[in-house]
């Protein structure tokens, strides 16, 4: 199973450091999912662990080999990333954007095979695109696009993937959508998934690993059931609440209060 993790990891843009001295080793054929206050350097590292970004100091490790170090053909075939805001080429039908993941195993000598149209099939199919192959990328709703892309790293097939705010801009029931199929990836391949989100109570719901950043540091990681803690968000984020048990998971759930909404005091 591919390994990939951080060490002693500093970035920066320009002269302004993001991440500074991370460590993180990424659970195998788990979900990791990554959350902190904006600007915490939750995108940049996910960049670094895609080799989007080089490191100022420290280092990528995949399989135990510094990450920029390795061919880029040879990355591309362990490590796909979904960006924040992915942009499709003007009119690009979903088969032939899904069949674009496929590039990374491809050479002058081997192109297009039957091994390449088993695999977009494969990922039309687990994403729920078979329909929608012909339509035109920029016809479909928020949801069949985030599919779609979801689709194309589905069909590079790559023991790792990051996706970088995959629920971005869409409504609730495709952000469970979305993250159901991101589970499902996983608990049927075993990928091993990177995933930065917003939205704390989803992190916890669907993570088997949490992280959590604050200043371009990882503040605490874990499971979600011994990390979040009132005193946690609240010095991460800035913002008083009370963690509760969700109802339907069991897994912690952040009650957010406020001037309007205070905490309210329990009497027998």
């Amino acid at each position: 199973m591919t390994g990939i993790r951080a060490e002693g990891l500093t970035l920066a843009y320009d002269d302004r450091t993001v991440v500074s001295d991370l460590d993180l080793q990424v659970p195998p054929g788990r979900v990791t999912v990554v959350v902190g206050a904006n600007a915490c350097g939750k995108s940049t590292l996910l960049r670094a662990l895609a080799r989007l970004m080089r490191p100022v100091d420290g280092a990528v490790l995949l399989d135990g080999r510094a990450i920029h170090a390795l061919p880029t053909r040879q990355v591309a075939r362990q490590v796909g990333i979904l960006p924040q805001t992915p942009v499709a080429p003007e009119g690009i039908s979903v088969l032939d954007l899904v069949g674009r993941g496929r590039a990374p195993h491809q050479t002058w000598w081997r192109q297009w095979s039957a091994a390449d149209e088993d695999a977009v099939a494969a990922a039309l199919a687990a994403t729920g695109m078979t329909e929608l192959a012909h339509r035109p990328v920029d016809e479909l709703s928020g949801g069949q696009r985030q599919r779609a892309w979801i689709a194309m790293a589905v069909a590079q097939q790559t023991p790792v993937l990051l996706l970088d705010e995959p629920t971005t801009y869409l409504d609730l029931a495709h952000q469970i959508d979305v993250l159901d199929l991101v589970t499902d990836l996983n608990r049927r391949d075993g990928r091993t998934v990177v995933m930065v989100l917003h939205d704390l109570n989803q992190a916890c719901r669907y993570a088997d690993h949490l992280v959590v950043m604050r200043d371009g540091r990882i503040a605490a990681e874990g499971d979600p059931a011994t990390v979040v803690t009132a005193e946690l968000v609240t010095a991460v984020f800035g913002l008083g609440c009370q963690v509760v048990p969700d109802p339907v998971t069991g897994t912690p759930m952040v009650i957010p209060l406020s001037r309007h909404h205070p905490a309210r005091s329990v009497t027998a």
